[in-house]
């Protein structure tokens, strides 16, 4: 990719924790195409992570705000305005996190508060960004507000849990507010359904190892990775694709559109080779 797609634009990043992030990457390649940043995430992650070193390779300034506080979000997006001297360009949303997922609660026998925190700082924080950003008229026309779902808003995958319904649910947002913020300033809002991806908060799901290999073995050209996804984020950010919006796009080689795999029918088969079952 040709660096300076982003030459003269701002914007905002949510979510880099350390360099395993999507965020963190997507930093990293906005500034080598010329973009000024601002990187934010929560107190207890940016006392947690690496956030200050990545600020330093990219110039950027931090600002510490907690997705679930519009009191932190107000601040965050005037105090980015102030920054940026007038209105930025766009906008990375790479958060997600769920209590039932860490405390290994089935979906079966969810804890209700769990999920309303998950639903809270997965999904809502997404229409707190937008509804703040829209209140302050802060984005530039054709600006780009991107953020990263999974294809478990739409299929069941096992040990996901509650994520699911809150990438369903961010992906529902980007549609709804895609219209309005499209039809009255000429901003884009779309998700990036991305390969299952190492970074810290996905390893903590049960079985991630296995659903990465099968990911892998299901995917024509395999699992995209977090610098690739970081690629495409900066696509969606530039101004070659300035119509498209409202729109849920898969970035997972291939994966969202398999049925059965080769690979897949060949580890099937072998499976029952091995444990002579084939009849049981």
């Amino acid at each position: 990719m040709n660096e300076g797609l982003l030459k003269g634009k701002k914007g905002v990043i949510f979510g880099a924790l350390n360099e395993k992030s999507i965020a963190w990457q997507v930093a990293l390649k906005a500034r080598k195409h010329g973009a000024e940043l601002i990187i934010t995430n929560s107190p207890v992650a940016v006392r947690m992570g690496t956030i200050h070193e990545l600020a330093s390779v990219t110039d950027a300034r931090v600002i510490t705000a907690d997705a679930t506080s519009m009191t932190d979000i107000d601040n965050l997006i005037s105090e980015s305005m102030r920054h940026f001297g007038g209105k930025f360009d766009f906008i990375l949303h790479s958060i997600g996190m769920s209590p039932n997922v860490r405390k290994a609660i089935p979906y079966e026998q969810t804890n209700y508060e769990n999920m309303l925190k998950t639903l809270d700082i997965s999904a809502l924080s997404f229409h707190r960004i937008l509804q703040t950003a829209y209140k302050y008229d802060a984005l530039n026309e054709w600006g780009s507000v991107v953020a990263l779902s999974y294809v478990a808003a739409q299929r069941t995958l096992t040990g996901y849990n509650d994520m699911g319904d809150a990438k369903a649910l961010l992906e529902s947002i980007a549609r709804s507010f895609g219209y309005i913020y499209g039809r009255d300033r000429k901003v884009r809002i779309n998700t990036i359904s991305q390969s299952p991806t190492p970074t810290t908060a996905g390893s903590g799901i049960h079985g991630f190892e296995s659903l990465v290999d099968f990911s892998e073995r299901m995917s024509p050209l395999g699992n995209a990775t977090a610098e690739e996804c970081a690629d495409y984020c900066i696509a969606l950010f530039s101004d070659l694709t300035r119509k498209v919006t409202m729109q849920n796009l898969y970035h997972d080689g291939g994966f969202s559109s398999m049925g059965m795999s080769l690979k897949a029918i060949e580890q099937y088969n072998k499976s029952f080779e091995e444990c002579d079952c084939a009849d049981k």
